[in-house]
């Protein structure tokens, strides 16, 4: 396939606290206007607000460099300061590197911030006409994709409305419905799709997907790791400025969370942490087959939790519930010390507690989980919850049966029964 983005040694420096940006004619004549007066009224107080002219100087990039090839949808992870926007906007050309180029082959659309592109006194109706020759259309191809904008957007009631009488949810509908439709090459998304509700980003998280199949080049930023997954084939982690890993996206995205989501595998109760009058719980530990505390597990290895725990009085009813997460915080099960016994809730006397559960080998995705553990009255008491008590990571086996490559929230081996009969 062909390279349609390529982006060699990109660095973008930034002063801190001093102006950026364009400056009209006027404002400069202005400013050296004042200058005498200022230097003036400071022999005059030294005390006034004459800042110095230095201030500190950052990297929002430094040395990127990537390709991007066509029909490409490549997502950009990274925590906030990264410099992800940083990049789509030299990308855009709404802002120029301060080292390294960038070569881009056909027309770019992008949608970095509600509205880029829009007038606010012009109505909808001329907006997407004139974001379309921001984009270097003409009319009559505007015309023709004119109805079909509209009604992606849901707006045919407020098209002729000025669009600063626009909420943020329907700016954004709009600029949305305009950057896909008018068919640019190269589509550059940034966080923009968290202002629209839940039905419109499905909606145009679908559209993203057909622009793909179009053979367009999709770049798409986002902190939702479910849509980046689900969108992306390949992705890059911008980290401080610079291209951290890029690669399959969910191995990337498995990397990214596991360097924030620090491995654990064993929780004890700190002495500060105090405890309830009727319940506290005092361990947890994640142990391998080989009676191990480890927070590496392979894919077929069996994960054995245990749970140590004290009651002070006896408790008429007391469930100890535990739910499994995955690095996007996504629930994966959930199990209780009543499972066995089908009761909602055990009376408890008081008592050192020892519990203990396991879960079986060839059922988790490679990623890294954690562990919130709850003890409760179900609808009624919490007596205690502790959040990520523990953290492991699930490596995949190097075995025939790998797991690795095997979408879903879990991958287990299930067991397959095949009949053959002969063909008359």
């Amino acid at each position: 396939m062909e390279t349609v983005i390529k982006v060699e040694n990109l660095s973008k420096q930034y002063r801190i606290g001093a102006r950026e940006g364009y400056r009209t004619f006027r404002e400069t004549l202005v400013d050296a206007a004042k200058a005498p007066f200022k230097q003036v009224l400071h022999l005059f107080n030294p005390t006034s607000d004459l800042r110095p002219l230095t201030s500190e100087l950052i990297w929002a990039l430094k040395d990127v460099s990537f390709e991007v090839k066509q029909g490409e949808v490549v997502g950009i992870i990274g925590r906030n300061g990264a410099g992800k926007s940083t990049l789509l906007k030299i990308l855009s050309r709404i802002t120029e590197p301060t080292e390294g180029r960038v070569e881009m082959r056909g027309r770019v659309g992008s949608l970095l911030e509600v509205g880029t592109g829009f007038h606010p006194e012009l109505t909808g109706h001329e907006n997407i006409y004139l974001y379309g020759a921001i984009l270097g259309m003409d009319r009559w191809e505007v015309t023709r994709k004119f109805d079909e904008i509209v009604a992606f957007a849901e707006l045919e009631k407020f098209i002729d409305t000025p669009v600063k009488k626009y909420s943020s949810g329907m700016y954004m509908r709009l600029a949305f419905a305009v950057a896909a439709h008018l068919e640019p090459e190269i589509l550059l998304v940034d966080e923009v799709l968290a202002v629209g509700d839940a039905a419109f980003q499905k909606k145009c998280l679908g559209k993203m997907g057909e622009v793909s199949k179009e053979g367009r080049t999709v770049l798409f930023v986002s902190h939702n790791m479910g849509a980046i997954s689900r969108l992306c084939q390949r992705s890059i982690w911008m980290d401080e400025g610079r291209v951290g890993k890029e690669g399959g996206t969910q191995e990337i995205i498995n990397q990214y969370q596991s360097h924030y989501l620090v491995a654990a595998p064993h929780w004890q109760r700190p002495d500060h942490l105090e405890a309830t009058s009727d319940f506290a719980f005092i361990s947890v530990k994640a142990i391998n087959e080989q009676h191990q505390k480890t927070s590496h597990f392979a894919g077929d290895d069996t994960v054995l939790v245990q749970i140590d725990y004290r009651v002070s009085r006896y408790l008429s009813g007391c469930q100890i519930g535990v739910r499994l997460l995955n690095s996007e915080e996504l629930p994966i099960l959930t199990t209780a010390d009543s499972d066995a016994s089908g009761a909602s809730a055990m009376p408890k006397e008081p008592g050192l507690y020892h519990a203990s559960f396991k879960i079986p080998g060839k059922l988790l995705a490679p990623g890294t989980y954690s562990l919130l553990m709850a003890a409760h009255l179900p609808q009624r008491n919490v007596y205690e919850l502790i959040e990520q008590a523990i953290v492991f990571e699930v490596l995949p086996p190097g075995s025939l049966t790998s797991l690795d490559g095997r979408y879903g929230l879990i991958a287990p081996l299930l067991n397959w029964e095949t009949h053959r009969e002969e063909i008359a």
